[in-house]
């Protein structure tokens, strides 16, 4: 009887040791390179916004574009979204754009996040080729194309209200 539970304790910690083993594998062995390089040309996309309007990036060329990919269910992508939606609201005339892209969620899900922090800023569903497009992971992620359609900066992670400032300032024309 000893004997039996040593040897189904040895499996289990074998099976164990194997998954750990996998783990650390995949990890330090998957493609960490960002897809969309800082001072390469941002990949081209035509997304449609929840008015029913149509967003190409390359149509955005001569303004500076901050481009936000972000999801409902992340809590600092909510955090971020009222600072977004005032400067976008004080930049929108200096010749910078606002484009957020949700990942993939339902109209639903984004319409109702839109409404209850009275976002008026273009939001954007994808599901899934301009993320892979960009090599999106984590959120929020935003991207800064200046307006020769450029990679400026990318940023992963929560923004506060003078990063989001700083940023349009930076790639304002």
């Amino acid at each position: 009887m000893k004997r039996r539970r040593l040897v189904i304790r040895t499996m289990i910690l074998v099976v164990l040791a194997a998954a750990v083993g996998y783990t650390l594998y995949a990890n330090f062995t998957k493609d960490n390179v960002q897809k969309v390089a800082v001072g390469k040309t941002a990949p081209d996309f035509a997304l449609v916004d929840m008015n029913g309007q149509k967003h190409r990036l390359s149509d955005y060329r001569g303004e500076g574009v901050f481009l936000n990919f972000w999801a409902t269910w992340c809590k600092p992508c909510e955090r971020e979204m009222p600072y977004i939606d005032k400067s976008y609201h004080e930049f929108k005339d200096k010749g910078v754009k606002v484009l957020t892209v949700d990942v993939g969620e339902s109209e639903l899900a984004v319409n109702n996040f839109i409404e209850r922090h009275n976002l008026s800023f273009p939001v954007m569903i994808d599901k899934g080729e301009v993320q892979t497009a960009y090599g999106i992971n984590p959120l929020p992620i935003t991207f800064l194309i200046d307006k020769d359609g450029k990679v400026v900066r990318s940023h992963v992670g929560e923004l506060t209200q003078a990063t989001v400032n700083q940023f349009m300032e930076e790639i304002q024309p």
